[in-house]
């Protein structure tokens, strides 16, 4: 079955690509960390937002949050 490009097949494609170079992971805390970096990533981007920033933002203790959009 073809991919259809669609966002959830996109944002797992680079997990599937991370397993396929290295293999597996070596450990579930090495898995963990590293999907849930690429999903605050992936959000950081979904919201408009610096990912660089967004991480360092985070790091630093200041987390960006994204502004809610207005009720209209």
């Amino acid at each position: 079955m073809p991919f259809t490009n669609n966002q959830a097949e996109r944002d797992l494609r680079p997990t599937k690509t991370q397993m396929k170079i290295s293999g597996t992971f070596r450990s579930e805390t090495s898995a963990t960390a590293w999907t849930r970096s690429r999903g605050y990533v992936s959000t950081a981007r979904k919201h408009g937002l610096n990912a660089f920033e967004s991480i360092h933002a985070a790091v630093i203790g200041k987390p960006s949050a994204p502004t809610p959009s207005p009720i209209t």
